[in-house]
């Protein structure tokens, strides 16, 4: 049977903004990013046959406004979470642009089976995990599954859609230059249709993205 997943990344982060380094999983939205969130709640399709969420708190915050608008409750989904890179540990105290070298260090090196502290993923792991999402809940996630999730995320799962495999430094060289290069603000939403089993296709609803992208949080306005 035909069917079709909308996969949303989350709105800016407290992260996005640059702000001081957190845990990953308790990153909260900015004031910003819950307007985004409300703006999603009233774009995405208004009858969902379910709602699957990351664990991470800007996931579920961004969910939520449209979980209170179809009342369906969020299915926290852990295989959903971000790609852990370096554990928050090495970077506490450090802002955005403090916090930039250090990634960039990460990427440039490609080690797929480098672990930046004791709580972070390896890029292996990681392309692993996804995988599993893939080999595991794509054939069961039903028609019309709305998936509230993250950027990187989503890139690795298109990537794997298309064939690639993320195994070597190779993979992981040529997966940073196809997921940075891949549009992917807050707030965008991707469709997953599958035509026939396995088969699958992802489109962006530009007109979506760019509503979404075009927030900005009224001058009256404070969410708490």
């Amino acid at each position: 049977m035909n069917k079709t997943l909308h996969l949303i990344r989350h709105g800016e982060s407290q992260a996005n903004a640059g702000g001081i380094t957190m845990e990953h999983a308790a990153i909260p939205l900015t004031e910003l990013g819950h307007h985004q969130a409300q703006a999603l709640a009233a774009l995405l399709p208004p009858e969902p046959t379910g709602v699957w969420v990351s664990p991470f708190l800007r996931a579920q915050e961004t969910a939520r406004p449209y979980c209170a608008r179809t009342s369906r409750p969020p299915v926290i989904l852990t295989l959903l979470h971000e790609f852990e890179t370096i554990d928050s540990d090495l970077l506490r105290g450090m802002t955005g642009q403090e916090r930039r070298p250090i990634a960039d260090a990460y990427w440039q090196q490609c080690d797929p089976d480098r672990r930046m502290g004791a709580r972070a993923e390896t890029f292996r792991e990681f392309a692993q995990r996804v995988q599993f999402f893939c080999d595991t809940y794509l054939d069961t996630l039903p028609d019309g599954a709305v998936l509230f999730g993250h950027g990187i995320w989503t890139g690795m799962l298109v990537w794997k859609l298309l064939g690639f495999s993320a195994n070597d430094r190779l993979g992981m060289q040529t997966f940073r230059r196809f997921q940075t290069g891949l549009p992917m603000p807050n707030g965008a939403v991707y469709r997953f249709s599958e035509a026939a089993a396995g088969d699958w296709k992802v489109t962006v609803d530009e007109v979506l993205l760019r509503a979404v992208m075009g927030v900005r949080i009224p001058a009256e306005a404070t969410i708490l």
